[in-house]
């Protein structure tokens, strides 16, 4: 029996049980490439001090995973109704294919989702808090108000829901959106300088959007930004 036939066996506990182990371990995982970055890294820091670490900050981080294993469970609930398939027997083109089309999706509706994150009223009320770190640390991904969370993990169930993508192009795509979370709020610059002329998110780009709270809204590239007005070097 393979891995994702055993996956799909598993009971209610069970899922419950690899959801909150899963995004335990993404968490952790997250924390582990900041930080192994940031000591072996030899490039200067884009801002000279790192945001501090606080408790308030841990336990948003922590109610932002117990959040995300909810979510989870709710992808499960919705494939075991029959509202949301997947397949399983894909070839490499067709994963790498269907990856890059949930990338420019959601890039896409993340920059939209972003945008109106920064009116007024809903970023004192939801996004105002991710901001409190001008600078960021290893925390900073998981700094988020609780309906953020939850919009962007809806938002992307929509996506996955819209079409019957292979379960390895939905597994690669989550995992290349936590690397690139990291990789965005780090201190350091990890991409190289040809990467914006290949209109990547560097971590530049996105430190650029902590400093400059109504430029670069992107996430995993600059386009949309370019597109319409809001990129900023």
């Amino acid at each position: 029996m393979t891995l994702i036939a055993i996956i799909e066996n598993f009971s209610p506990k069970t899922w419950i049980i690899f959801s909150l182990i899963s995004n335990i371990a993404l968490f952790s995982l997250s924390i582990c490439l900041y930080l192994f970055i940031d000591k072996s890294c030899r490039k200067d820091k884009l801002q000279q001090n790192d945001h501090p670490i606080s408790r308030p900050d841990i336990y948003l981080s922590i109610l932002t995973v117990l959040l995300n294993s909810l979510l989870m469970l709710l992808a499960v609930y919705l494939w075991k109704q029959g509202f949301l398939s997947w397949k399983t027997d894909d070839s490499l083109v067709t994963i790498t294919l269907e990856t890059l089309a949930i990338i420019f999706i959601m890039d896409f509706l993340m920059y939209v989702f972003h945008y109106v994150a920064h009116t007024p009223f809903i970023y004192k009320l939801l996004h105002q808090k991710h901001h409190e770190h001008n600078s960021t640390n290893y925390l900073s991904l998981f700094v988020l108000h609780p309906f953020e969370t939850v919009g962007f993990g809806l938002m992307m169930i929509m996506v996955f829901a819209s079409y019957n993508f292979s379960v390895y192009a939905l597994s690669l795509y989550i995992t290349i959106n936590l690397i690139w979370g990291t990789l965005g709020h780090l201190n350091r610059e990890f991409f190289p300088k040809w990467a914006d002329y290949c209109f990547l998110g560097t971590t530049k780009f996105h430190n650029q959007h902590h400093l400059h709270e109504q430029r670069n809204f992107g996430f995993y590239s600059s386009i949309w930004d370019r597109l319409f007005g809001t990129y900023k070097n």
